[in-house]
């Protein structure tokens, strides 16, 4: 049964419309971005299924795609979907943080490394490139790795750095196993990068690492 085929006012479109999208569960959330669901078992059905099966939302969005598929009632069109939605989130994020004047919120900064990082389930190295300013000039991924770590090499990082004209850097990566505390080896890479970015007048900001629903910040702890 598709959504629109609800009774009028029971379905999650209608209370998102009457009450706003605050007021709406994970799994209602996940239902208008489904639609529909398939046979005996109607979207709201669907997502709270998805849900369970995949230990939450963050579960479902990083979530692969024939993974995804596996599930009776998710076609190529629902995973379209919501890849698109993330993107779109992603997206939004970033422009806040390009557009936003000096980077002075550690909210928002801390928002697009969700939307950016938390749906991978292998690790991922992103750093914001800065101005004098803390204007951001760049947002790149530089580093790729298994699900258990990424190698980072200072010196490529210095060469954007300074490709960008880059004042100051914020690192930040993720941990698929969801657990944001730094390990020896993320504390060894960052005194490497700081020791490296120093010499060249650049400075690190921060360095977070991003967990499922929670996160990890160097500067707040006082380890930079």
């Amino acid at each position: 049964m598709t959504i629109a085929r609800w009774v009028p006012g029971e379905g999650p479109r209608d209370k998102l419309l009457e009450r706003g999208v605050a007021a709406l569960s994970d799994a209602e959330l996940l239902a208008v971005l489904l639609h529909t669901g398939y046979r005996d078992c109607n979207a709201l059905e669907l997502a709270r299924k998805l849900l369970r099966q995949f230990a939450g939302l963050a579960g479902v969005l990083r979530a692969g795609q024939a993974s995804l598929l596996a599930c009776p009632g998710v076609g190529a069109a629902k995973y379209a979907q919501l890849q698109a939605a993330l993107e779109l989130a992603r997206r939004q994020a970033l422009h806040v943080l390009c557009t936003g004047g000096a980077l002075t919120s550690p909210g928002e900064t801390r928002r697009f490394l969700q939307y950016h990082l938390a749906a991978h389930n292998r690790e991922v190295f992103t750093c914001l490139f800065l101005d004098s300013q803390h204007r951001v000039l760049r947002c790149e991924d530089l580093f790729f790795g298994t699900l258990d770590g990424a190698a980072v090499y200072p010196r490529e990082v210095a060469v954007r750095a300074l490709q960008y004209h880059a004042a100051a850097v914020i690192f930040a990566h993720n941990h698929p196993s969801g657990v944001a505390e730094p390990s020896s080896a993320d504390r060894r890479i960052t005194e490497r990068l700081c020791a490296a970015l120093g010499l060249l007048d650049i400075r690190v900001l921060d360095h977070i690492i991003i967990g499922r629903g929670e996160d990890y910040s160097f500067a707040e702890q006082g380890l930079l």
